[in-house]
């Protein structure tokens, strides 16, 4: 499965949302920016992520995954 595809369905998922996710095999890295996520914990924030692709991480397609999220502010601020 092509990492395009978990970021496609992250970016459907999130409303106006940029993600992009990389990896090799089965572990994966993903960043995601969106105004969703404004106002929510970290936890809260890796939750929605976690939702979104439990599909896949309980098939073993992604077997580990580190997520970073941002809102648009956050992101321009490090960017």
């Amino acid at each position: 499965m092509r990492m395009d595809y978990f970021s496609d369905l992250v970016e459907q998922s999130i409303a106006d949302s940029k993600a992009e996710i990389t990896g090799d095999g089965s572990k994966f890295e993903a960043r995601v920016i969106s105004d969703t996520f404004d106002g929510l914990s970290t936890v809260k924030r890796h939750k929605l992520v976690y939702a979104i692709l439990d599909e896949h991480i309980k098939s073993g397609a992604i077997h580990a995954l580190s997520i970073k999220t941002f809102t648009k502010a956050e992101w321009s601020a490090i960017e």
